[in-house]
């Protein structure tokens, strides 16, 4: 017998936003990010996990060039270990990283092995957008996971065709980025938000007591460099990036079907609603049925599937009324005041923003 497989949900509601909160927590400042790094290289060491050569040339090919750049020659040998992968190395340049620092760095199979686990990553120059190695990655894994296998049966934990090496690449070549010579920089709000950008600016003019900040809209605010008065960008940047404002948040209710998770805002509010919620449940049943040839026949036994479905409709809850609603803890008392499970919330509170009801931003992921 199987049921209707329904989504549990949590509320999780967002703590208010009465404290203040240090500007470089809200704010992203334009021009410093992160730049992508990739490259492809081989893991060895593997024990027994690693790509079959015959479903994989491609490692038998870096595996070739490696050993020939070492001045081992093996054109025409024919190559079949099971301790080698290829790979893809991944990583994130930071902003203002320097020639020598390390960085962390993600390494994919993209062959057939069947874990990394104990593998190594033989020195591999990592490229950026623009084709130039910007770093060389080499060192031991850390697989995530843990495979392990039978004659009858496989069982994975995890994924363990992929791992991290934590400071496991060099920075070889900087990016240039001359910081200090700005004279204006923009401040970017990772939730853009009229409210909120108002008080960064008045936070950073109060802080200089002048007009050094402008909002130029709900998701930037401009600092006039030489306004500032203290002689350079990054300066600038620490007298600001820790004053404290206080952050608005919109009303928003997140759904995540997947794991059935529900976020609400504090702010949302819910006008006076009526709702009817009922079950249905799901009866499968499988009985098969074993059918023995005739005696002295040259036929076989056949199993023929019987298979009994039920759709049941249970009574709901009738039709009970959620009042208008003040704040976030009215909502959910109106909720349970239903006698509904969690299970049944999100398509309770999907009906409601169809209706009109749920007067904020309604996310579904």
């Amino acid at each position: 017998m199987r049921r209707l497989s329904w989504l549990v949900v949590a509320f999780l509601p967002f703590a208010a936003m009465s404290e203040p909160v240090r500007i470089k927590d809200l704010v992203t400042v334009d021009g410093v990010r992160s730049n992508d790094l990739v490259g492809y290289g081989l893991v060895v060491g593997l024990n027994g996990t690693g790509d079959g050569l015959r479903n994989s040339p491609f490692t038998e090919e870096i595996m070739t060039n490696i050993l020939e750049r070492l001045g081992i020659n093996v054109a025409g040998e024919n190559l079949r270990p099971r301790n080698v992968a290829a790979v893809l190395v991944t990583a994130a340049l930071p902003p203002f990283a320097r020639a020598g620092s390390p960085i962390d760095v993600t390494v994919s199979a993209i062959g057939d092995a069947s874990s990394l686990l104990g593998g190594t990553l033989v020195m591999t120059p990592l490229n950026a957008a623009d084709g130039q190695i910007y770093a060389v990655a080499q060192g031991a894994i850390i697989a995530g996971g843990v495979s392990a296998s039978g004659q009858a049966t496989t069982v994975v934990e995890g994924v363990p065709t992929a791992g991290v090496i934590p400071s496991g690449a060099t920075v070889e070549r900087e990016v240039d980025f001359a910081f200090n010579s700005l004279g204006l920089v923009r401040l970017a709000l990772r939730t853009a938000d009229f409210t909120t950008a108002g008080r960064i600016e008045t936070a950073i003019n109060d802080q200089f007591g002048r007009r050094v900040a402008s909002l130029v809209d709900a998701g930037t605010v401009s600092i006039d460099i030489g306004a500032a008065g203290l002689g350079s960008a990054a300066r600038t940047m620490g007298e600001v990036e820790n004053l404290m404002v206080e952050p608005e948040l919109p009303a928003r209710v997140v759904v995540d079907q997947r794991s059935g998770t529900i976020v609400i805002g504090e702010d949302v509010r819910v006008s006076r609603v009526a709702v009817s919620q009922g079950n249905l449940t799901l009866r499968i049943e499988e009985a098969p049925l074993a059918v023995q040839p005739s005696p002295f026949s040259q036929g076989e036994t056949v199993v023929v599937p019987r298979t009994t479905a039920t759709l049941n409709s249970e009574p709901g809850n009738g039709l009970a009324e959620i009042p208008a609603s003040t704040s976030l803890s009215d909502v959910v008392a109106g909720l349970n005041a239903l006698g509904v499970s969690p299970r049944d919330m999100i398509d309770i509170l999907k009906s409601i923003k169809a209706a009109g009801a749920l007067h904020a931003e309604f996310i579904v992921n």
